[in-house]
């Protein structure tokens, strides 16, 4: 059975339709295709830009909160876009930072990091740093509960999240209660199944995507050490190399039966549970990744983008009822 065939039928007209990223022969044309239309704004919503400092210069964060507000103050999530560390833009998650807001009643600042190959590893994951400590050091501007912050991203942005909490837990601080990688990207070896399983063209995110990734990420690291010497790897630059996974805090995450990164989020999954981390994984069957991005109206996907966006009000407001 090939690949298409293996898809739920709502999903699959769109990943026929799919034209398929070409990250090494034409980066800019695949980065255009994520910059989606404007949508059309909530009025529950107030969304503003701001250049704050990133790690190495200015950087672009757009803040999500509610249109009407108390002086309570609110929980606070940081969002990191997708695109395997080398696509992508905050403006292409308005609508659905603008769900997390009415849904948790809570701040969404979501950070513009540098890409690859330009900006490899360290620059993207040091500007989402930067974007959290920015966050939590303005507590009173924002209007923030600093007992009451999580992170979270989809994709690249998924692995980006699983490094910055264990940078976070290393450092020791800012403090988090709750980290959600959806469909993350956290490991560079593509040894297992899933990863030699989805190579079709087709696929939204396929090996050769991957692969192509991982190296214009890892950079110079990549090629002076290759891709098997696992202790010339930096700290944090692939999440799944990191051997301790204690004093994480808590995840979600979910993923799609045939997504490429099936195989290597549940084993992280795995080892979170073993080293003593609360986690909650959903698997969809006929699913590829982005499932719910591509094909919003499809009835798998809006129940896995409402489990995840109630998975995060629960998280943010412990006494949150639907």
């Amino acid at each position: 059975m090939s690949f298409v065939d293996r898809v739920v039928p709502e999903l699959r007209d769109a990943l026929t339709q799919f034209p398929g990223f070409n990250l090494k022969g034409a980066l800019q044309v695949s980065r255009a295709m994520l910059m989606n239309p404007p949508i059309e704004k909530s009025e529950d919503v107030r969304t503003t830009k701001r250049i704050i400092a990133g790690a190495a210069g200015d950087m672009l964060v757009k803040i999500y909160e509610p249109a009407e507000r108390t002086g309570d103050k609110l929980p606070a999530m940081l969002w990191i876009h997708g695109g395997g560390y080398v696509l992508g833009h905050p403006d292409m998650d308005d609508a659905l930072c603008e769900r997390f807001v009415q849904a948790a009643h809570c701040v969404v600042v979501s950070v513009d990091y540098r890409l690859a190959p330009e900006h490899p590893y360290p620059a993207g994951l040091y500007d989402c740093y930067a974007g959290l400590v920015w966050m939590t050091d303005e507590t009173e501007s924002l209007g923030i509960d600093l007992t009451r912050v999580a992170i979270a991203g989809a994709s690249g942005g998924g692995g980006l999240t699983a490094a910055l909490a264990q940078m976070v837990r290393d450092k020791g601080g800012p403090s988090l209660i709750f980290q959600m990688p959806l469909y993350p990207m956290l490991d560079d070896r593509n040894i297992s199944a899933s990863s030699r399983e989805i190579t079709d063209q087709n696929a939204t995110w396929n090996r050769t995507n991957n692969l192509e990734a991982w190296s214009m990420y890892l950079g110079e690291e990549r090629e002076e050490f290759g891709e098997n010497e696992e202790h010339h790897i930096p700290a944090y630059a692939v999440p799944a190399r990191t051997e301790n996974l204690a004093g994480l805090p808590p995840m979600y995450t979910c993923i799609g039966q045939l997504d490429l990164f099936r195989d290597e989020t549940i084993e992280y999954v795995t080892r979170l549970a073993a080293a003593g981390v609360d986690v909650e994984m959903h698997l969809y069957p006929g699913a590829y990744h982005c499932f719910e991005v591509f094909v919003p109206d499809a009835e798998v996907s809006q129940r896995a983008s409402q489990d995840y966006i109630r998975a995060m009000a629960r998280a943010l407001n412990p006494s949150w009822e639907q």
